[in-house]
């Protein structure tokens, strides 16, 4: 008996040495976001539905000296769109929208160039919609919501380009996709989430935040980096618009996330495959097109899902592998990280 043990641990060293090689690997590439006093990450890498790491640094809240944990909750950003467009599927499948309909079936006060508009435009970035952020008045001083974007946009006269015709990323066209599923639902978009995607999925502590209403438990702040160090940076005036930018999640309730994506416990298959199909093109990344909230490439002769999210605070990316049955999720509160590369050389660490 003691012999088998004594086999079964020498089984066990190089699988030991293997992972502790990785985890230092990836503490030396995040070690910028472990310094003291210094805004932090939290990462996760799945393998074969499975955490094969998971792993938090620096503060989530520097004023408090609150360290970042796994189940620290970060703004997402534009990593929100995916959920915005599953929203949107689960709507489309049930035959309470489809994804042909127009924006004037949803606002019918919209200008006439919005009978053109399909919600397929919307969530492929082909709308043509000016961008809300480069039209909206100056100098605000209350938060626009969803409603104000769209309030914003009806007083615009004309088009980016025509429909369908190129792609332009547009978070003005997320944002009207969450008063999309509230026209279509009866229900308010953070609510929709709530009970159709977060509750069913075990993604607690996963909210579509809004101010005065709901609370982010465990909630990292954002910062922005100076020349002396760190300063508090957590909201600006198009923080409360929800559709294009405004969940806050973990790493580890992005797990569960990532898993559901393998499976047809929120749409059909056939339908999450339309999600994973390139409909436009072109994106504004080189060699990569964009599906329903998603960019999609390859890697290393691989099927490559990836987004990025990046607003005041807060830089968040998530890339999947499907192939690999790998996914790497990457999520820190500091404004303008330079993690672009990150999630791809740790991926390169489970290669195999």
């Amino acid at each position: 008996m003691e012999l088998r043990l004594w086999f079964a641990f020498l089984t066990l060293i190089p699988l030991i040495c293997f992972a502790m090689n990785e985890e230092k690997a990836i503490d030396t590439l995040l070690s910028d976001f472990a310094r003291p006093q210094s805004p932090g990450a939290a990462v996760i890498v799945i393998k074969n539905e499975k955490p094969v790491f998971c792993k938090a640094y620096g503060l989530a809240n520097l004023e408090k000296h609150t360290p970042c944990a796994t189940n620290t909750n970060f703004r997402l950003a534009s990593v929100t769109k995916q959920f915005t467009a599953m929203a949107i599927m689960i709507l489309a499948e049930r035959g309470s929208l489809s994804l042909e309909d127009k924006m004037t079936n949803f606002f019918p006060e919209f200008p006439d160039y919005g009978r053109v508009i399909t919600i397929r435009h919307l969530l492929i970035h082909a709308s043509g919609l000016l961008d809300y952020e480069e039209v909206m008045p100056a100098n605000i001083t209350i938060p626009l919501s969803d409603r104000d974007v769209l309030y914003i946009l009806r007083h615009q006269n004309k088009l980016e380009f025509p429909a369908g015709r190129q792609f332009h990323y547009s978070n003005s066209g997320y944002s009207l996709l969450s008063l999309i599923v509230e026209a279509a639902s009866g229900q308010k978009f953070a609510a929709f989430l709530a009970q159709n995607i977060f509750l069913p999925l075990g993604m607690n502590r996963s909210v579509a935040y809004e101010p005065g209403i709901s609370v982010v438990l465990n909630r990292a702040l954002g910062y922005a980096k100076t020349k002396d160090g760190f300063e508090f940076s957590d909201q600006s005036s198009t923080s409360a618009v929800l559709g294009d930018g405004g969940i806050y999640s973990s790493v580890t309730d992005l797990h569960q996330w990532d898993q559901a994506l393998y499976t047809g416990r929120l749409v059909s298959q056939q339908m999450l495959e339309q999600a994973f199909t390139i409909h436009s093109a072109s994106s504004d990344f080189e060699k990569n097109g964009y599906g329903f909230g998603w960019y999609l490439g390859e890697y290393r002769h691989t099927k490559h899902l990836w987004h990025y999210g990046s607003t005041c605070g807060f830089s968040t990316q998530i890339e999947r592998f499907p192939e690999k049955k790998l996914s790497v999720i990457l999520l820190t509160n500091r404004s303008d990280a330079k993690i672009k590369e990150f999630p791809q050389k740790i991926a390169d660490l489970y290669w195999r």
